[in-house]
């Protein structure tokens, strides 16, 4: 579809000297802003089948984050204040879906950024993020690689905070000695399952069995379940499977009598989980994604603007629909508009630029440094301190912060072990 309005041949550089004078029409990169209008910024994401959980939570946070904006005054762009506003696209995790929607919003919507969640996606937008030069964001740094310039991981460090749960399990419940893991077969659940494998192994716990990765199309998680508990096990680990697979496979486990640790990247909607299993059951549940009316997420060093009040402001709008997501991109926005405003331009060049300027970013969870050249082949993913989050007496609680980079000092070369023996370093994605 690109290739409707670009000649074979040119270079991204080229390209958008060539299509300069007609960028504004168009809606290409780059395309000079008038005085107060609207800063339009594409979110590419799925809104509709298995994996809307991590899209459409994620927009309707955005929406709350751009009224935030715009009440007081929007974006300064060299002294001039700009409303921004979301067009989303719905790509249902589908790589072709996704590349028409990054064509559409680039050619017709003319936004100066696009969001995305990435993973499997990622391969069908990278031909235009190649060709176009447009700045993207993925919640997956796993989509990283040297030949990704455009493309940045500011927010979720998916899946190496992974290692954080895993160590503050280690030093907390040091009785707990054997794992089983399970993962949907695919571009989230392998990642994970690596730096799964990687954690427990620098935390001395045995895995009873290899990861089991199952068919992405499972609907019955009874003989999954079986098969995980019948070496009696003292931590489950959920990987990063879908909730649409979690909670499943939590019930399952409850139905089958299972009394040990679980440990998951996420456990959206847990309330829900709670309901079909009880509150005992899920006491000590261990994953990443805090409610941001944690107390914890008051401290000085969070750099998310009233967490507690925007949690209270999604609840009252969505209530019950609070996910891992639902701050994830809104914070993007924050660290896109203060590169915005530093540089002046919603060019994507212009802000990538002031973006990484220093090798440093005011990720949510505290400062952090733009890191990954070892993993992904590049420094754009944004990685410093990660929460661990418990439930406790059915409510999400933050038993601290862990910091990713320290733990890679220490243990990295068990993460690039494990990451080549499931082909997922960057030199290996194909």
């Amino acid at each position: 579809m690109f290739s409707k309005f670009r000649a074979p041949g040119l270079t991204r550089r080229t390209f958008l000297k060539s299509t300069a004078a007609t960028a504004a029409a168009a809606g290409l990169p780059g395309a000079a802003l008038a005085a107060g209008d609207p800063i339009k910024i594409g979110f590419l994401a799925p809104l509709t089948g298995a994996v809307a959980a991590w899209g459409k939570p994620g927009l309707d946070g955005c929406e709350i984050w751009a009224e935030r904006v715009n009440e007081a005054g929007g974006i300064d762009l060299g002294g001039t204040k700009h409303p921004v506003e979301f067009v989303a696209y719905d790509n249902e995790y589908d790589p072709a879906k996704a590349r028409t929607g990054a064509t559409k919003l680039i050619r017709e919507d003319g936004v100066s950024f696009i969001m995305m969640l990435g993973g499997d996606t990622w391969p069908g937008v990278q031909p235009v993020a190649d060709k176009t030069g447009m700045l993207f964001s993925t919640l997956l740094p796993s989509d990283l690689s040297p030949d990704t310039t455009t493309l940045i991981a500011p927010a979720e460090v998916h899946p190496i905070y992974n290692v954080t749960g895993v160590d503050w399990l280690a030093e907390n419940r040091p009785e707990l000695k054997t794992a089983v893991m399970c993962a949907q077969d695919d571009a989230l659940g392998l990642p994970s399952v690596a730096t799964y494998l990687a954690a427990f192994e620098a935390a001395g716990i045995e895995m009873q069995d290899e990861p089991l990765l199952f068919d992405p199309a499972t609907t019955d998680f009874a003989p999954v379940v079986t098969r995980l508990l019948s070496g009696n096990p003292d931590i489950v680990c959920l990987d990063t499977c879908y909730s649409d697979y979690v909670h499943p496979i939590a019930e399952q486990l409850f139905q089958q009598g299972y009394e040990g640790q679980i440990i998951s990247c996420t456990a959206d909607f847990y309330d829900q989980m709670i309901d079909k299993t009880s509150k005992e059951f899920m006491e000590g549940f261990i994953f990443q994604f805090p409610d941001f009316d944690d107390p914890a997420l008051n401290d000085p060093r969070i750099n998310f603007d009233d967490p507690n009040g925007f949690y209270a402001e999604y609840n009252k709008r969505f209530p019950g629909q609070w996910g891992a997501v639902s701050w994830e991109y809104a914070s993007i926005m924050d660290l896109w508009r203060s590169a915005a405003e530093k540089a002046g331009s919603a060019d994507p060049d212009a802000v990538l630029e002031a973006m990484l300027a220093d090798g440093t970013g005011k990720h949510a969870f505290g400062d952090a440094k733009w890191w990954g050249k070892d993993l992904f082949g590049i420094d754009h993913a944004l990685v410093g301190d990660w929460p661990v989050v418990v439930i406790e007496d059915g409510k999400a609680t933050i038993k601290g912060f862990r910091n990713i980079p320290a733990w890679y000092d220490k243990h990295g070369d068990l993460l690039v072990k494990h990451m080549q023996a499931y082909d997922q370093m960057w030199d290996q994605r194909g």
